[in-house]
């Protein structure tokens, strides 16, 4: 089994974030396992929840991925922990720069590779 580098799961989690930016549920829900759990300051969030938040648009104006750190659980998962900073989008206007930690467990699954965990904290 290959073992792919740093970089290939920040591309994975940009994507994730990508769809929040341009308001893509259906790619956000893409990169998720049907059975994805989201831990948040607001409370658990499944997939659905996830990707709805999106039904009206993007709610992220911008971000950055910063200080990653991945921890190999096993050849098919991995924990990917970072600093986020990011804009949201508030009735089209982007507010405040905001920082959060992140840790998302991305899993491969029938050759896919999906985040089935992410936990936000917000700094």
């Amino acid at each position: 089994m290959e073992e792919h580098p740093l970089e290939f799961f920040i591309e994975l989690e940009r994507q994730v974030w990508d769809a929040l930016t341009l308001g893509d549920a259906a790619a956000d829900e893409a990169l998720l396992a049907a059975d994805f759990v989201g831990l948040y300051p607001t409370g658990f969030a499944d997939r659905a929840d996830h990707a709805g938040q999106l039904a009206h648009g993007p709610t992220v104006e911008s971000y950055s991925v910063n200080e990653p750190r991945l921890v190999r659980i096993s050849s098919t998962a991995v924990m990917l922990c970072y600093r986020a900073e990011f804009r949201r989008l508030r009735n089209g206007a982007a507010g405040p720069i905001e920082a959060m930690y992140v840790s998302s467990l991305w899993v491969e699954q029938a050759g896919q590779w999906r985040n089935v965990f992410s936990q936000d904290t917000p700094v």
